[in-house]
C-alpha cells in the first residue's frame, strides 16, 4: 500500500479553477473498511455544483469531490470477509473519488461485473441509482407508458433512456443540438426533440395521440419545466431530479389541480438511506442490471486526474454528452 497518493482537492468555493492536485497521506483502515486503488472516477453535475457550494451536500474546503469510482481492492480490514485484495469493484461515496485511492465501508462497494469496464463502472452507479429510483420506485413507470426525459443527453438522462426502454416504455428525449439528439436516438429513445422549440408540448402530444407523457423526468428545471408540464398527461407524474439549468422552477398549483398530476421529488441517495427496504430492493435491482450490461454509459470525454479543471469546465460548458471520466493511470 502506498503511504501517499494524489488527489484533486477543491480549495475554495469558486468553481473548477479552485481545484488543485495535492499529495495526501493515506489514512489507516478502521474496522469494516476497505481501501480501493482507483482506476477511474465518473464526473457528475453535482461535483461541479459542489465546487461552487451550490449542491445540497455542501462540504467545506478543502475537500475531494467525486461520487462514483471503480478500481481494485488493495487492502481490507481484519473483520472484512466479503472482499479480498484484487477484487474489481464499483464504489459510491459522498465525495473522495477524485483520487488515486480511497477508503470506504465494505458495504459501499459492489462487484464490477465483467460486462463493464473500469471506465463504465465508474460512470454507472449514481446515474443508474437516480434513474431506477425515479422511474421505478417513485414514478411507477410501466411498459407502454410514455416518458419525457429532459436533458436526455446528460448522464442521468442517458441512464433514464436505457432504463425506460428496459421497462418497455416509449421514450421522448430532449437535446439542445442536432448532434445530441442523434446520440439520444442512438441510446434508444424513440423520439428526440429540441427543448427550445416553442411547440415542444404540442409535439409531445402529437407523438402520444393527444394523451401526453405519463411521466416527465426532469434533471434540468428552469423554464423548460414549465414547458414540460404542458405536455404531461392527466394523472401523470412529474419527477424532479435536479436543477442543472441553475434555476429552480415554480409549479402552478391550479395547473396541477386541473390536470391532476403529481409532482415528486427524487432523492435517490437520501431516501434509501432512510428506508432500508428500499435500499435493499434498489441495490439488488442495480446489481441485476449491471450484470446484464444494461444501461451501459455513453462516455464522451476522458481526462487524466491532473486535468480535473478542464473536466469540470467541460461539464459546465455542456460539452459532455452522456458521461465524462477521470483516469488515474
Amino acid at each position: 500500500m502506498s503511504k501517499t497518493y494524489r488527489a484533486a482537492v477543491c480549495t475554495d468555493l469558486t468553481g473548477p479553477q479552485a481545484m488543485e492536485i495535492q499529495e495526501r497521506t493515506a489514512p489507516p483502515l478502521e474496522l469494516g473498511q476497505v481501501r480501493i486503488a482507483l482506476k477511474a472516477a465518473g464526473l457528475n453535475f453535482p461535483d461541479l455544483l459542489m465546487t461552487y457550494g451550490k449542491y445540497q451536500f455542501r462540504p467545506d474546503p478543502p475537500f475531494v469531490p467525486g461520487l462514483d469510482a471503480a478500481g481494485e481492492i488493495s487492502e481490507v480490514a481484519p473483520d472484512v470477509s466479503r472482499w479480498k485484495i484484487g477484487d474489481r469493484v464499483m464504489a459510491g461515496s459522498k465525495g473522495g473519488t477524485f483520487a488515486e485511492q480511497m477508503v470506504v465501508p465494505a458495504e459501499a462497494c459492489s462487484t464490477l461485473p465483467p460486462a463493464l469496464s473500469y471506465e463504465e463502472g465508474a460512470c454507472w452507479q449514481t446515474a443508474a441509482n437516480t434513474a431506477w429510483h425515479a422511474l421505478v420506485e417513485q414514478g411507477k413507470v410501466i411498459a407502454g407508458e410514455t416518458v419525457l426525459i429532459l436533458g436526455a443527453s446528460g448522464g442521468v438522462g442517458m441512464a433514464a433512456i436505457k432504463l425506460s426502454k428496459n421497462i418497455g416504455a416509449i421514450v421522448i428525449g430532449t437535446g439542445s443540438t442536432e448532434q445530441k439528439r442523434q446520440i439520444i436516438l442512438e441510446a434508444g429513445a424513440d423520439h428526440a426533440l429540441d427543448p427550445a422549440d416553442p411547440d415542444l408540448a404540442d409535439k409531445v402530444k402529437s407523438i402520444t395521440n393527444g394523451v401526453g407523457a405519463e411521466a416527465v423526468y426532469d434533471p434540468v428545471g428552469g423554464d423548460l419545466a414549465t414547458k414540460a408540464t404542458r405536455s404531461i398527461a392527466h394523472g401523470g407524474r412529474y419527477l424532479i431530479i435536479g436543477f442543472a439549468s441553475g434555476d429552480i422552477p415554480s409549479f402552478p398549483a391550479n395547473h396541477i389541480l386541473i390536470k391532476t398530476y403529481t409532482v415528486i421529488g427524487v432523492r435517490a441517495g437520501a431516501t434509501p438511506r432512510r428506508v432500508p427496504e428500499i435500499a435493499a430492493r434498489q441495490k439488488q435491482a442495480l446489481i441485476d442490471l449491471a450484470e446484464r450490461g444494461a444501461m451501459r454509459p455513453h462516455i464522451s470525454h476522458r481526462f487524466a486526474l491532473e486535468e480535473i479543471e478542464d473536466a469540470l469546465l467541460a461539464l459546465e460548458k455542456r460539452e459532455v454528452v452522456g458521461r465524462a471520466v477521470l483516469l488515474m493511470d
